[in-house]
């Protein structure tokens, strides 16, 4: 690029953003020694293969834009665009959820080229990959038989992508905006107003795929564009898809920048200008020194491959949920309306079922700063939309999964106390989480949750009224009745905190004595027979009585949130541990993936989350030791360091979450509870950095557990004590 166009580039836009350094300034982090670095252990190609459903493309902590490489454009394989083994790039579009279940997003693809040999009559703009690399915050990839070898970075809300030309002169760019992650066959955008600019195109688009949305865009490249042809349309589509030409003269370098808003263009303009003044390589480095600086709150001592699996899983875990809130603090809410985000901070991609488990008991302890963002999310979305998020992509509701899984992560923050500087508003937070668990949703789909009637009338979901997934439903329903008695308990609310205690033991009734598992009953209170635990439902895919999953790993969900209540009713701890060997030896006939049997040890799926608290279950046991022994056996069969390394689907980090605090041991085994239950480090020792400066040791990796010095007697220990800081020694 010559030097005065890339001036007049960087002048297009006006404040750099706080994330990235001054465009002259020599980054600070760039001098720094190889070993302070913690990126270095991130592979973002660890789950590109099979189930995993991760994305390898650049992003920043929580970002709100994720430019990467497209394989696909539809399917279940492709919920993120990629798969590792699939050699063909359709481009890089920029916005994606990572390590999730449905496909959605992929807005605004891009594929350059070196000359102009693309016309209207051509149909396959892909090429062949190779020299594939990715770190957090860049990746990059050659197409040779596109004469180019794309970069892409990001800052929190500005994608960059730069292309390296073979030769100079003039080249096209395809802009492809009828492109997106889709699981539906038929198009996805139903309207679109695309406007030129003399360094590219802005432009709203409407989409209705998973969720229905809409998208503003502003496109701008380093150069005027000399060319533009519309390349005709595909029945049913409303997106257009374009060739711009330029003519780089002796240059050899294309940039272009993606800004995007849930709003309008002005928005999507003031978030671009976040990124006025900053060249390509100065906000790459940025985003590995946010990266570098966020990740290394946790300093670990172990080998090698030990820290690319702990390190590569922190980094999973942080990528959502993302930040889509505009520069001016405006973003769509759940029913497309627009509302100023509290604080600035609005957070989508809240995949809430499987976070609530173990990402957001993380965030508490390693990205604090961010709790009451997620939890004034989630108020803001109750507010347009009258009951807390299920689950929202770009804001907006999807109804994914069952239960209500905002209840637990709201109870986690009060019980923490994040409410207490007046960043959440606790009271408001009760009167959501109430009007969530009582008020009919007469607007939701047949499928999702719409009322409460048959649980208050039965005290269970008969499997003859509820229709589908009843015995699921009822234990899921349970940890959130428990949430709100929690916070009730917290404000001094004893009726509701009772009212809502009882309601949460609705899975006793469905307790079989007979198969020691959680088996529907109808109306009249008779148990489903013919009856087998171990044969699996899903909506989708053979309904019944489950969701993704069977009796057994259904059965262990009250654990969740009575622990004891659920180990005194299988018997006590002999009675529970013997349940345990059974559900981790009985095998599963025919697994199936669809059917969340995946990643199996007996009953135990890996792959799914209902699963993953039970081997803590021991702990209540007079055999901690054989949980333990589990989870190294979970480690060493189910993350490995290659792009298979994950056997079953990322759910937004979940799966992530679930590795880091096994290696660190201990885990929030009944998420909301402020406890946390103790198991043996995999690590050699461990230094995470707390607010204030405080640190938390972590040393040893033996059973006896102390705190400073202490014996700890209990099988848990308080998130309160851990977050003062201190040694906790595993001798």
């Amino acid at each position: 690029m010559h030097e005065s166009s890339r001036r007049r580039f960087l002048k297009t836009t006006a404040a750099v953003p706080l994330v990235a350094v001054s465009a002259h300034a020599q980054p600070a982090r760039a001098r720094q020694d190889a070993e302070s670095s913690v990126t270095q252990y991130v592979d973002p190609f660890i789950g590109t293969s099979g189930t995993g459903h991760v994305a390898p493309g650049a992003t920043v902590p929580f970002g709100m834009v994720f430019p990467g490489p497209d394989n696909a454009d539809r399917g279940w394989s492709y919920s993120a665009g990629y798969q590792h083994g699939n050699p063909r790039i359709l481009g890089f579009s920029n916005t994606r959820q990572s390590g999730a279940g449905i496909p959605e997003l992929g807005d605004v693809l891009l594929q350059p080229r070196s000359g102009t040999g693309w016309t209207a009559r051509t149909q396959d703009f892909s090429a062949r990959k190779s020299d594939e690399h990715a770190r957090p915050g860049w990746y990059s990839v050659r197409l040779n038989e596109l004469g180019v070898r794309v970069e892409l970075t990001a800052t929190p809300k500005v994608a960059l992508q730069r292309y390296h030309l073979d030769r100079p002169g003039r080249v096209q760019v395809l802009i492809d905006l009828q492109h997106g992650l889709n699981f539906a066959e038929q198009p996805a955008v139903t309207a679109a107003q695309v406007t030129d600019r003399p360094d590219g195109l802005q432009g709203t688009l409407h989409r209705k795929n998973w969720v229905e949305r809409q998208v503003s865009f502003i496109v701008q490249f380093s150069h005027p564009v000399l060319a533009r042809e519309v390349l005709p349309a595909k029945p049913g589509e409303k997106g257009p898809r374009m060739l711009l030409t330029f003519d780089l003269g002796r240059d050899r370098i294309l940039d272009a920048r993606v800004a995007l808003s849930t709003v309008d263009e002005a928005g999507a303009l003031a978030n671009l200008q976040t990124a006025a003044g900053l060249h390509f390589e100065s906000a790459r480095v940025a985003a590995d020194e946010a990266w570098n600086a966020l990740l290394g709150r946790i300093r670990i001592n172990a080998d090698t491959r030990t820290k690319r699996l702990f390190y590569s899983a922190l980094y999973r875990t942080l990528q959502h949920p993302s930040e889509i809130a505009d520069a001016d603090g405006r973003v769509r809410g759940p029913r497309g309306e627009i509302l100023q985000a509290p604080n600035g901070q609005y957070y989508s991609t809240l995949s809430l079922w499987d976070t609530f488990r173990a990402s957001h008991p993380l965030f508490t302890l390693i990205v604090p700063e961010r709790v009451p963002g997620f939890v004034n999310t989630m108020l803001a979305h109750h507010r347009q939309m009258g009951w807390l998020p299920l689950w929202t992509a770009w804001g907006r509701e999807t109804y994914c999964m069952i239960g209500n899984p905002a209840l637990p992560v709201i109870a986690d923050a009060l019980v923490k106390g994040f409410a207490a500087d007046g960043a959440i508003d606790a009271r408001a937070a009760l009167t959501a989480m109430i009007e969530t668990s009582t008020r009919d949703r007469h607007d939701a789909p047949e499928w999702a949750q719409q009322g409460w009637r048959v649980l208050d009338r039965y005290g269970y979901l008969p499997f003859d009224v509820q229709k589908g997934e009843s015995v699921s439903k009822t234990a899921e329903l349970g940890y959130g009745d428990a949430a709100v008695a929690q916070v009730a308990r917290l404000l001094d609310q004893p009726e509701i905190a009772q009212r809502f205690s009882t309601r949460s033991r609705s899975w006793l009734r469905l307790f079989d004595d007979q198969t020691r598992t959680l088996r529907g009953k109808d109306s009249q209170g008779q148990w489903r027979t013919p009856f087998d635990p171990v044969m699996a439902t899903s909506p989708l895919k053979n309904p019944g009585d489950y969701t993704e999953a069977n009796a057994w790993q259904y059965t262990g969900t009250p654990a969740l949130h009575d622990a004891l209540g659920f180990r005194d009713r299988l018997g006590g701890p002999q009675a529970l541990e013997r349940w345990l060997d059974r559900f981790f030896s009985l095998p599963v006939p025919n697994p199936d993936k669809h059917l969340g049997q995946e990643a199996l040890i007996g009953q135990y799926a890996h792959g799914n989350e209902p699963s993953h608290h039970i081997t803590w279950l021991y702990a209540l046991t007079g055999a901690p030791h054989k949980g333990q022994a589990l989870r190294r056996r979970i480690v060493r069969r189910f993350y490995g360091t290659g792009p298979a390394g994950l056997v079953g689907n990322d759910d937004v980090g979940q799966m992530s979450a679930w590795l880091v605090f096994a290696m660190l041991g201990f885990y929030p085994a009944e998420p909301f509870s402020g406890q946390y239950t103790l198991g043996q480090p995999m690590l050699e020792s461990a230094r995470i950095q707390l607010p204030g400066g405080r640190v938390l040791q972590i040393a040893g990796q033996g059973r006896n557990a102390s705190f400073n010095g202490e014996r700890i007697a209990s099988h848990q220990i308080a998130h309160a004590l851990l977050v003062r800081g201190g040694v906790l020694r595993f001798n």
